[in-house]
């Protein structure tokens, strides 16, 4: 099942952001190499800058979901504010349905 996973970022982190960025990618290239990345990208304030991130994983529940999300080094490092994940069915504009 997909899980999406939104994160808001601390007031004041965007240093924390950009120092972990490297590991994060690299996260999230891995979690991609194992199938469970379906899309990620970082939710952005007026100003462009990021706010937080959405990344949606496929994977066998919500607890397993919850590990990956607390196994992100943006979480290790104490980014997030807030981390919610829900239940989340890719209906349009899904690559296998075209």
């Amino acid at each position: 099942m997909n899980y999406a996973i939104y994160c808001t970022d601390k007031p004041d982190h965007l240093q924390v952001r950009l120092d972990n960025r490297p590991a994060h990618v690299e996260y999230l290239n891995a979690l991609n190499a194992e199938g469970k990345l379906v899309l990620a990208g970082p939710t952005l304030g007026e100003d462009i800058k990021p706010t937080g991130s959405i990344v949606i994983v496929d994977a066998e529940s919500r607890d397993a979901a919850q590990r990956i999300a607390e196994n992100d080094p943006y979480a290790k490092a104490g980014l997030f504010q807030n981390v919610e994940i829900r239940g989340w069915n890719w209906v349009f504009n899904k690559p296998e349905a075209q």
